[in-house]
């Protein structure tokens, strides 16, 4: 193991000792998920936090599974103790299952469950923690298309310097204060009800710690449910940082296999990675994109960003790729491919 990764597993075990003593219990943070009718694809993350006092309340408008009822809000998400290696209890559809955190507390497994097409609920605990519920949905063999989308300077305009970005997002900015790209979640919206069933997800290289935010964002801004596909920061294994584009690329694939006969939306941004990895993508995987939307930046927006990429597409007939600086004009463009 990197030795960048034996020092957080040892300040991360220090942390936890000491937490413990302290009284906080291990919580479930809930994601959705998604899946087929013989599968589905279970995400959570589970952190040390103060047990609710007696009495108190968590006041809400509506029931929520993006983790803010678990206790663990905000800034908080990234001081609170992750508890690596503990075992989780997943029920679904009347079967138990087990599973193991990873050392950042994530767990990302898939669970063999025969379900019908729709949302369905799975119910994740830890040690003693109260039981959260994370939505699932489960896919149609007969649905084709799927959506998937970028989400920094995609879905909500970022207007700071990439190195700035996360720490921003995270503890200084509130999910109010956001700003949703224009027309962006019509555009997705649409994209969903032109073929009822398909999965959107999220796909970004944010750490799982912003997911409850994130969530809640999308959700206040009428963005369609779906599933996020974030990261976890810190190092990995074998090397001292992790690999966002990587982390990319590897879920495109998986995707990909986990739905042979579907083809994907592709939804992006200019500014540097998108469209080469998107590129790359459907050259491994032609049969596996129906449309390329590139959300092009502002010449404000692309300063910030580092620059624009360099890796334009012209597309085919069969294979779209538009340009344009909103969502709805990548809406209109869209709409002459059959694909709105």
């Amino acid at each position: 193991m990197h030795r960048a990764a034996r020092i957080e597993d040892w300040l991360h075990e220090r942390r936890e000792t000491f937490a413990r003593k302290r009284g906080h219990r291990a919580t479930v943070i809930p994601f959705s998920g998604y899946g087929s009718t013989g599968w589905v694809r279970i995400l959570c993350r589970v952190l040390l936090a103060k047990p609710a006092k007696p009495g108190k309340t968590v006041r809400t408008k509506r029931p929520r599974s993006d983790g803010r009822d678990a206790g663990i809000r905000g800034w908080r998400s990234f001081t609170s103790v992750p508890v690596k290696n503990v075992m989780v209890t997943i029920e679904i559809d009347g079967q138990t299952h087990l599973v193991r955190a990873d050392r950042g507390g994530v767990v990302d497994t898939v669970v063999p469950v025969h379900l019908a097409p729709g949302w369905h609920t799975a119910r994740l605990s830890a040690e003693s923690s109260a039981v959260q519920d994370a939505p699932i949905l489960v896919v149609a063999p007969a649905v084709r298309h799927g959506i998937v989308s970028d989400v920094d300077d995609t879905v909500m305009v970022t207007t700071l310097p990439r190195p700035l970005l996360a720490a921003w997002n995270t503890f200084v900015l509130d999910e109010h204060a956001r700003v949703p790209t224009p027309g962006m979640a019509v555009l997705l919206e649409r994209l969903a009800a032109a073929t009822p069933g398909s999965p959107v997800i999220y796909l970004s290289t944010g750490a799982w710690n912003v997911a409850p935010t994130l969530s809640r964002f999308l959700s206040r801004n009428l963005y369609p449910a779906g599933a996020l596909l974030l990261t976890d920061w810190g190092p990995t294994h074998d090397r001292l940082f992790r690999s966002g584009k990587e982390h990319k690329r590897e879920n495109l694939r998986r995707l990909a296999q986990e739905f042979p006969d579907m083809s994907w939306i592709l939804i992006g941004d200019d500014g540097q990675h998108d469209e080469t990895i998107y590129s790359e993508f459907q050259q491994e995987f032609p049969g596996s994109v129906a449309a390329v939307a590139i959300r092009q930046l502002s010449p404000s927006e692309a300063v910030l960003a580092g620059g624009r990429s360099q890796a334009s597409v012209a597309g085919t007939a069969d294979t779209p790729w538009v340009y344009g600086p909103d969502g709805s004009s990548l809406a209109n463009q869209l709409a002459e491919h059959g694909l709105l």
